[in-house]
């Protein structure tokens, strides 16, 4: 039906226009039936519609309502009765995928100011395996801001720009992928709130600069802002946008967790002026993003690489982004941190749950490693090798809740990144169509028409919101947990339920390394934490990311 409406739309160059010239109409047809003494009810319905379209098309609440006057409000009331039709026929709120109706409320009540809380008691099965909860404290503190802060670079590196991050932020979603006024509102919201905005691999667009919100420069394979003209890497131009100081800090994509080890390519009729512009190619020619990158090709050269970007930014912190695959490709990578002595500030760890516009199914369901795995195989490997300290680690992956972060700092990450959940707050209903043009809201599209249906300071504002209230949430639990910051949550503070129904500490559950732990193995001073350390650290190697036993 909304591509039906589409396609109706097309006709009209001007809606408001439209809707007016059928406001018109409907009262001359309306006073004319009621003269001829006969429809008149027909006539006031008929004219009743008209008003309530035209109405629609002018309010600045709701994205679907501006590009579906009328018939989207068939929407919220399904919304409104679902509830009830769910509850007795169809599915509970915690079956949805990917995302459940009660998670993606928690978002739009939190973004809209509205009331977060639940009557009744959970809905959750507390007796199936898996559940989770965090432990309380009998001495519940009183902590005196949400504003939770990560210090990142400055430490063990040549960063002399640090940079303090808020312990929640915008993930990699670039222009392109989502329309103008969604990175308007995202960055507009993330100004006012002071957390950061990371640009995605498709660079820094005029809409990136216009509300001057912190910025990490995702750097991918294609080097969009900083290419040449045959797609090599640019020093003067990466140099050009780095030194903005509305750049914070740079990441490089080695891989993300929705497609992992797969390039993408932007098809000419959708390389418009403006994201020709942002990204340095050519308007209307196909634009490749490799699988790989071309300026480093070995663990070696990648930490190399990543000093070239901290001195060409002034000092800045740089890191990488990855989904962990073959164990062996990462542990290369930390071998090569040892022996060179070149740190990355920051490592991101995206699970292989996270989202993107457009992916093959077998990517999506069955390639890359979850958030859980990757990130505490990270975690574990700089702490047995004594890095920790050196190396900060964020991570992205169905981040939406307090408790979500706080279950992910507690096995081992410093902050943590969300990008559907943002793009909720923008209005996103999950209609799953962002790879197709016809995003109903506005968020993932662009098509100019719509657009126009996401107000960017309404928008920006449930942004600011979602964040605020997410933060505040969190707060809530590490009072209650009885700490001071959500940095000291540990897997001590999370216990889950077992297959044997038994319950364990998350912390006796998923097996941490020590810290030097896995050095001293290495050195032969001690035992290998893990098989998977016994297993494939001999295999890595510091000038290569394949295994020393397929090495030629």
């Amino acid at each position: 039906m909304f591509e039906w409406l589409r396609r109706l739309d097309e006709y009209v160059p001007v809606r408001y226009a439209a809707w007016m010239a059928c406001g018109v109409l409907a009262v001359l047809w309306g006073l004319a039936q009621l003269f001829q003494g006969h429809g008149g009810v027909l006539s006031l319905v008929f004219l009743g519609l008209v008003l309530l379209g035209w109405r629609d098309t002018l309010q600045q609440r709701h994205s679907v309502l501006r590009n579906y006057p009328v018939i989207g409000h068939l929407r919220f009331l399904l919304e409104y009765i679902r509830p009830e039709i769910r509850q007795y026929f169809l599915e509970s709120d915690h079956e949805a995928a990917p995302y459940s109706r009660q998670q993606r409320s928690l978002v739009y009540q939190r973004a809209k100011g509205e009331a977060d809380k639940r009557p009744f008691g959970t809905q959750l099965d507390v007796g199936a395996t898996g559940y989770e909860w965090i432990n309380h404290s009998l001495a519940p503190t009183t902590v005196s801001s949400h504003d939770f802060r990560v210090t990142i670079g400055g430490v063990g590196s040549s960063c002399t720009q640090p940079y303090s991050a808020s312990v929640f932020n915008i993930s990699a979603m670039s222009f392109g992928a989502l329309s103008a006024n969604a990175i308007l509102a995202l960055n507009s919201g993330a100004k006012k709130g002071g957390f950061a905005h990371d640009t995605g691999e498709g660079s820094i667009s005029q809409y990136h600069r216009q509300h001057g919100g912190d910025l990490i420069w995702e750097i991918g394979s294609g080097y969009f802002g900083c290419r040449n003209d045959d797609g090599s890497f640019s020093e003067e131009r990466f140099t050009a946008t780095a030194i903005d100081p509305q750049v914070k800090m740079i990441e490089i994509k080695l891989s993300q967790g929705a497609k992992p080890g797969h390039g993408g390519m932007l098809p000419g009729p959708k390389v418009t002026p403006e994201i020709a512009q942002a990204r340095g190619i050519p308007v209307g020619m196909d634009c490749l993003s490799p699988s790989s990158h071309s300026a480093f090709s070995t663990p070696r050269e990648l930490l190399q690489f990543v000093e070239r970007l901290r001195r060409l930014s002034g000092g800045k912190p740089v890191g990488f982004k990855l989904c962990i695959g073959h164990p062996w490709e990462w542990f290369a990578i930390a071998k090569a941190m040892l022996e060179t002595g070149l740190l990355p500030d920051f490592i991101v760890v995206d699970g292989a749950e996270g989202g993107t516009g457009a992916a093959p199914l077998e990517f999506t369901d069955h390639v890359g490693t979850p958030l859980q795995e990757g990130l505490l195989l990270v975690h574990n490997t700089l702490n047995g090798l004594g890095l920790r300290q050196r190396v900060k680690i964020g991570c992205a992956g169905k981040v939406i809740s307090a408790f979500d972060i706080a279950r992910a700092m507690a096995i081992g990450a410093d902050w943590c990144n969300a990008a559907r959940g943002f793009m909720f707050a923008l209005g996103c209903i999950q209609a799953q169509s962002c790879h197709t043009g016809s995003c109903p809201t506005g968020v993932a599209t662009q098509d100019p028409k719509r657009q126009q249906a996401l107000v960017v300071p309404d928008k920006a504002e449930r942004v600011w919101r979602f964040h605020a209230n997410t933060l505040e949430a969190l707060q809530e639990l590490v009072q209650a947990a009885g700490l001071e910051h959500p940095n000291q949550i540990t897997a001590s503070h999370i216990v889950r339920r077992a297959a044997d129904s038994k319950v364990h500490l998350l912390a006796k559950e998923l097996a941490f390394v020590g810290p030097g732990v896995l050095r001293a193995a290495i050195e032969g001073r001690g035992d290998w934490p893990h098989s998977v350390f016994r297993l494939y650290w001999p295999l890595a190697q510091v000038d290569s990311f394949m295994p020393a036993e397929f090495a030629v």
